[in-house]
């Protein structure tokens, strides 16, 4: 690659175990080359074996807060940056872009910003460090707007939150990440087993409540059908208790590599993803699961929720159901699970919707493009 293709990555914590969305798009790009920098190194295997600048990882939390609180970098964290020679800063999370904006100013670059969910949904503050954090993004939230060149909404919902929250509609662009739709290929000779699928962080707006109490219902008449949890989170504890007082066939695997969630969603009847928005606000933006679900012939059982109704049609590739409504979410998992020719048809239905609309990379190009007009433009 030549050195006007180099390009940032930019993330605080690089990076958590659920963003497996970021290397999957990352991985894909063919006219950039990325580095990822932020201050602290969290998951070695999902970046792979791209180049990484994390110089602040081990060192006094002094250092990191001067970097967030203050834009302070250090000299030999900047000299490093600067001989990967980037044309670009690309940042996930509304909160990385505040971090990033001192940083594409030292370098003079421009700052693409993705917005994906509670970084623009949240209003809520408290006396925790995220918290903390949350307040600080909030009162130079204006700023980012103002200095980035573009806001990136993973669904139109989350573009909706951005113009509420005061961010300019024409520095918004709406961008599916999408899926892999040669990787998640579903393989016709393993065989469909009794079981829902839920994949997600276990936190009040996944909505994992309402799905174990739909499965009660659903347990009552085919008492058969498994739910299978996969992901951890601070509400496994009480999940998992109320899973023991209702249900009679249930499993929580804890976090799993994304090979095991594929071979999940290659045996399991269908995914639900009972999303809700929190007391706090918190909302999706487009769960990445629910396309990988589809692109594997899964069908999904939903909420009516953020961006997922952009990626789900109801009645052709998946059911939705209001948020909360445990009775109709376990409606539509007895309808699907009782007829396997709706099934399939979702299944058919889903694959091809995600291929038209969702395919990573043909949606990584349109990415490509937007830097490339980004750069045009300056």
């Amino acid at each position: 690659m030549q050195s006007q293709d180099q390009m940032i990555i930019f993330r605080n914590e690089l990076l958590n175990y659920s963003e497996t969305f970021i290397p999957a798009q990352v991985n894909l790009l063919s006219k950039y080359q990325p580095c990822y920098v932020g201050t602290k190194v969290l998951n070695t295997q999902l970046l792979g074996n791209s180049q990484v600048i994390a110089p602040l990882d081990g060192k006094s939390k002094l250092y990191r807060l001067l970097f967030m609180l203050a834009g302070y970098t250090l000299p030999t964290w900047l000299t490093r940056v600067k001989k990967v020679n980037p044309k670009l800063i690309h940042a996930h999370f509304g909160v990385d872009g505040v971090f990033a904006l001192p940083l594409a100013k030292k370098l003079q670059i421009p700052l693409v910003v993705t917005f994906h969910g509670y970084d623009i949904t949240v209003d809520d503050c408290d006396n925790s460090l995220s918290g903390w954090m949350h307040r600080l993004y909030k009162i130079r939230r204006q700023l980012l707007f103002k200095q980035s060149n573009t806001c990136i909404a993973v669904s139109k919902f989350i573009r909706s939150k951005l113009i509420e929250k005061g961010c300019p509609e024409d520095k918004i662009l709406v961008h599916y990440i999408g899926v892999d739709v040669e990787k998640f290929t579903p393989n016709p000779d393993i065989k469909r087993t009794p079981v829902v699928l839920f994949v997600g962080r276990l936190v009040e707006k996944k909505g994992c409540e309402y799905l174990i109490k739909a499965m009660s219902q659903v347990q009552s008449v085919l008492p058969d059908l498994e739910l299978v949890v996969i992901g951890d989170g601070e509400l496994r504890s009480s999940l998992e208790k109320q899973a023991r007082e209702c249900l009679t066939r249930y499993r929580f695997l804890g976090s799993q590599s994304p090979d095991v969630v594929k071979n999940w969603m290659n045996q399991a009847l269908l995914l639900a993803a009972p999303s809700v928005t929190s007391v706090k606000k918190d909302s999706e933006g487009l769960p990445i699961c629910i396309l990988e679900a589809q692109a594997m012939g899964l069908p999904v059982v939903a909420s009516h929720h953020a961006g997922i109704p952009e990626a789900i049609i109801h009645g052709e590739t998946g059911f939705l159901a209001a948020e909360r409504d445990w009775q109709t979410l376990g409606e539509h998992i007895l309808t699907l699970a009782s007829n396997s020719t709706l099934r399939e048809s979702f299944a058919a239905e889903g694959r091809l919707h995600m291929e038209r609309e969702f395919n990573l990379k043909l949606n990584t190009k349109k990415l490509e493009a937007i830097y490339d007009s980004i750069l045009n433009q300056t």
